[in-house]
């Protein structure tokens, strides 16, 4: 049976999971993941395992934070002054922003602290930092 290459589009089924065992994400609930093979699309572990797999396989793989998000870089905490806010904003610690910096990207946010000053925000992933374990299923190469 084949195994998917470079530029192939895959359907799989997968459970993230952290090491500790807790779920973090999966497509069970909403079905399968789609996704170009070589595009960037996946974390570099996902992808390298699906390109060993073939159609109808299930496996287990553990991604190190390296081939996954990234080591968790504290250069990307950084605090906000209140006259950068939008005026009437009320943030609440733990909440998730959606910002565009200086340079036009588009970045995702944690409030980690709100203060008169402003605010302390963590732009690192969610999930830097951390060692991954996924559940994978190949379901076709489409």
């Amino acid at each position: 049976m084949p195994k998917p290459k470079k530029g192939d589009t895959v359907s799989v089924h997968y459970t993230g999971k952290l090491e500790d065992g807790e779920i973090f994400d999966s497509s069970k609930d909403r079905g399968p993941l789609e996704a170009i093979l070589g595009m960037g699309q996946l974390i570099e572990g996902f992808e390298k395992a699906l390109y060993d797999m073939e159609v109808g396989e299930q496996k287990t793989i553990h991604i190190p934070k390296e081939q996954a998000y990234g080591e968790y870089n504290p250069a990307l905490v950084v605090a906000v002054s209140s006259d950068k806010l939008p005026e009437g904003f009320a943030p609440q610690v733990g909440e998730w922003l959606q910002m565009t910096t200086d340079t036009g990207h588009d970045v995702i946010a944690k409030i980690l602290e709100v203060n008169p000053d402003g605010i302390k925000l963590d732009a690192n992933h969610r999930l830097a930092g951390k060692d991954l374990v996924f559940d994978l299923e190949l379901l076709e190469i489409l």
